[in-house]
């Protein structure tokens, strides 16, 4: 989890979209996290945090009091703010909720150092300097400062991770009892991860979880054996629901979206459910006239589908994501761009049929575009670069990685792009120094990702000095990074984050 201060996939650790898991070793599923954040704010959580100077001595330095790291494992009882028995293991799940919590009074220093730990004006304003992976460790010290944490302005924008495992208590007659998630309540979460479970325990949730009913904005589903009847109960029964993710699901049909999609979703995203075909498409369209935002992985939707979508959501849906949708072609594009001429956001990663003909497609008719993902489609060239760099001038992020048919011609285009601050060339093998000495004139660049890279030499990375207002530079396998050159950037790109 990440304070306040503010998807071949994005950092090698990191996915481009979706969730993480906290700590952050992505997709390490196990026990319970939450998550949130841009790719720039999933890397700093892998810095370590400091204590804020705020901390009187006698606290910042106690040895006893539990401020982890962010390496420290997060458990269910963590996030429900339930102390841990001495010596337990923070993977299980305890929800005894009257494990003794040190008083303010056996807290150390003087008195007015005690008074200064419980003000909550102090209290406020210091836990604002944690991750929520810390806080959640914190509101364990004592009940003055669970009082501050559990405000659900500390919880604003994440996501519990919840898997099936884990919702229950194993109780001494080997019955299970479903766990108290009047803590998640408190902080006032209003979207919640499920990861494997079935439609009992949906329905379990849905009792036990005060804010289910009117309260819960978001649910995603995971690698779960939801059916038509459960998906069906779960939409009937969460009314406030607008946001929904079913990912891994392959047990509900889509008979069951026609009958349980809700026109009240604005929001809907399915990935690797093998029941997914144009039909779900169609239900889609005519079932959400409020759409804003579509992401969809399906390996057998084709052409067709895209011309489902009415004028209701060309109107509406500012977001279009096709992930590895292998049929999809150049017609396919066709139809997307007259059933969708508002689109902002629009993702092709891995639909390998689309050519340059389909980006020019893209580029005459979606001029309001300002992300556009290419990755993974081989038959890029370095024509559609020019069809990009002509047309698409609010374009702010271009994601090309695994183009393999782009070269340094194509950088040329794209350095005429004045308004583009993320560009990512993972695994280009083409590019070479040449080409980067292109991006140079590039002064509104604030991302630039050349991992996996094989022909960039250190001599050409260490121009990209050239561009001071870099944010983040990321040279994973990148054989021309050496320990030198990112010396030598930390001391000419001070403000720049260089992922090695």
């Amino acid at each position: 989890m990440s304070n306040p201060r503010n998807g071949d996939t994005k950092p090698p650790c990191l996915p481009r979209n979706g969730l993480v898991k906290i700590p952050t070793q992505p997709n390490g599923l196990g026990s319970a996290s939450i998550t949130k954040g841009t790719p720039a704010v999933k890397n700093r959580l892998c810095q370590p945090s400091s204590v804020p100077a705020i901390l009187s001595p006698a606290l910042a330095h106690r040895s006893d009091l539990p401020i982890p790291s962010l390496a420290s494992p997060l458990s269910l009882a963590a996030l429900a703010g339930v102390s841990s028995p001495p010596g337990a293991s923070l993977v299980g799940l305890n929800t005894s909720e009257g494990s003794e919590q040190p008083s303010p009074e056996r807290l150390p220093g003087s008195p007015l150092e005690r008074q200064l730990a419980v003000d909550e004006k102090i209290l406020n304003r210091l836990f604002w300097y944690f991750s929520a992976c810390e806080k959640c460790v914190l509101a364990q010290v004592c009940k003055a400062w669970r009082r501050v944490l559990y405000q659900p302005k500390f919880w604003v924008g994440l996501t519990p991770v919840l898997h099936t495992k884990e919702l229950y208590n194993i109780l001494p007659g080997g019955e299970k009892e479903f766990v108290s998630l009047q803590g998640f309540a408190v902080r006032g979460f209003d979207g919640f991860c499920l990861v494997g479970v079935s439609d009992l325990d949906i329905c379990e949730f849905i009792d036990n979880y005060p804010l289910s009913k009117k309260g819960v904005k978001s649910m995603s589903l995971k690698r779960s054996t939801i059916t038509d009847a459960g998906l069906e109960v779960m939409l009937e029964q969460m009314q406030g629901v607008v946001r929904l993710e079913l990912s891994g699901c392959n047990d509900f049909t889509e008979a069951g979206l026609w009958s349980s999609l809700n026109a009240r979703i604005t929001a809907l995203s399915v990935s690797d459910c093998i029941n997914v075909a144009d039909d779900a498409i169609a239900a889609i369209s005519q079932l959400l006239p409020n759409l804003t935002e579509l992401n969809l992985q399906a390996y057998h939707v084709t052409d067709t589908a895209l011309a489902y979508f009415t004028a209701k959501q060309g109107y509406t849906t500012h977001t279009l994501r096709l992930n590895s949708c292998w049929e999809i072609t150049n017609h396919g594009v066709v139809n997307m761009v007259h059933s969708l001429p508002n689109l902002s956001v629009l993702s092709l990663s891995g639909c390998s049929k689309v050519t340059d003909d389909g980006v020019e497609l893209v580029a005459e008719n979606l001029r309001k575009l300002r992300s556009l993902d290419l990755s993974w489609c081989p038959r890029i060239t370095d024509m559609a670069l020019e069809y990009i760099a002509c047309d698409l001038h609010k374009l702010e992020e271009l994601v090309l990685d695994r183009c393999v048919r782009i070269t340094d011609t194509g950088l040329s285009y794209l350095s005429t792009m004045s308004s583009l601050r993320s560009l990512y060339l993972r695994w280009c093998c083409q590019v070479q120094d040449f080409g980067l000495k292109h991006l140079l004139s590039m002064g509104s660049l604030r991302l630039l990702s050349l991992a996996g890279c094989p022909l960039l030499t250190t001599t050409g990375l260490s121009g990209l000095v050239q561009l001071q207002e870099l944010e983040e530079l990321e040279l994973t396998n990148c054989p021309g990074a050496t320990p030198e050159l990112f010396k030598y950037f930390s001391q000419h790109l001070p403000c720049c984050m260089v992922i090695e």
